[in-house]
């Protein structure tokens, strides 16, 4: 029982740091511009397949620091040339721009790298145990998603409310008049920062398809449950996103190791119900079986008591 609950919460840090990186990126841009981007889950999937090709070409380690740039820029030239010319027509049109983007991205990926799963392997210098416990390894590599996660945090922590580009950032979204008064170039400022949310979300791609598996379908895969992350958290809180990450990893990942119905949870502290009809088979699932779902559960829970998410700013 030990071993479960410990390396439950190691393996929830893990997943939940990973979903931060690819929703912080999300967080910046809905914060900053109110773009909610579905082809979000693209660029992570781009940063992977980018950091596939490059490392077999020069090794893990270039690839990790020209991988999420390279998406980066890809992501500031569709700011540029499309969510620019799109955003004179409301949202609604910015929605269906970056859901046809998802599409293209997508369908682009399997011209280029077909529709199977490509071998993307742990890097050599942590292919190893950092340490064991209950004769159970955790890898080193995990580790390294760990650290260089809660880094991300802190540096963008520390980028929007101590430095100067960082206030401007703010200042845009709220003022962006005054702003570009000021002497600033609003549409330069909104494009830096979708580029540096793709760029956040190809970083997470390129350390993520190793731990995870690098296909087409990642995209799909990932991509509601980073939705599910933010609106959870509160959509444009950052420190939010980051508690709602860890928060949903780890009922994800306790709830998979629960071989428990809610019948046998009641049972255990003596109720007996018998539940006849059509809830009869639902009463018995055990709760490993709802791991998937129970994200999307938590959310709709979030939503009837605290709509603007665990951190969301109320209105006044």
């Amino acid at each position: 029982m030990l071993e479960y609950i410990i390396f439950s919460l190691l393996n929830s840090l893990v997943l939940g740091m990973l979903l931060f990186m690819l929703s912080s990126g999300l967080t910046l841009i809905f914060s900053m511009m109110g773009v909610l981007n579905f082809a979000h889950a693209s660029f992570y999937m781009l940063g992977a397949y980018f950091g596939y090709q490059i490392s077999t070409a020069i090794g893990f380690w270039p690839a990790l620091i020209i991988a999420p740039p390279l998406v980066g820029l890809f992501g500031a030239l569709v700011e540029r040339y499309g969510l620019r010319n799109v955003h004179k027509y409301g949202h609604v049109a910015e929605l269906l721009f970056t859901v046809g983007l998802a599409f293209i991205i997508e369908e682009g990926v399997n011209l280029i790298w077909g529709r199977n799963a490509v071998t993307y392997p742990i890097p050599k210098l942590l292919d190893f145990p950092i340490f064991t416990l209950f004769n159970t390894e955790f890898s080193a590599y995990r580790m390294f998603m760990l650290f260089i996660s809660v880094a991300i945090f802190i540096a963008l922590y520390w980028i929007l409310t101590r430095t100067r580009i960082g206030l401007i950032i703010q200042a845009a979204l709220t003022h962006p008049q005054m702003v570009n008064a000021l002497g600033h170039n609003v549409p330069a400022v909104f494009m830096l920062v979708f580029g540096g949310g793709s760029a956040l979300a190809g970083l997470a791609g390129v350390i993520g398809g190793i731990f995870l598996v690098t296909e087409p379908a990642m995209a799909a895969t990932l991509g509601p449950i980073v939705f599910v992350v933010i609106v959870v958290g509160g959509m444009g809180s950052l420190t939010g996103a980051f508690v709602a990450s860890l928060l949903l990893a780890a009922i994800q990942t306790f709830a998979v190791g629960i071989e428990y119905s809610l019948s046998d949870l009641l049972a255990l502290v003596g109720i007996r119900a018998e539940v006849g009809g059509i809830l009869k088979d639902l009463w018995r699932i055990q709760l490993s079986h709802t791991g998937p779902i129970l994200p999307y559960l938590f959310m709709v829970l979030i939503l009837m008591f605290r709509p603007k998410g665990l951190m969301g700013k109320r209105e006044t």
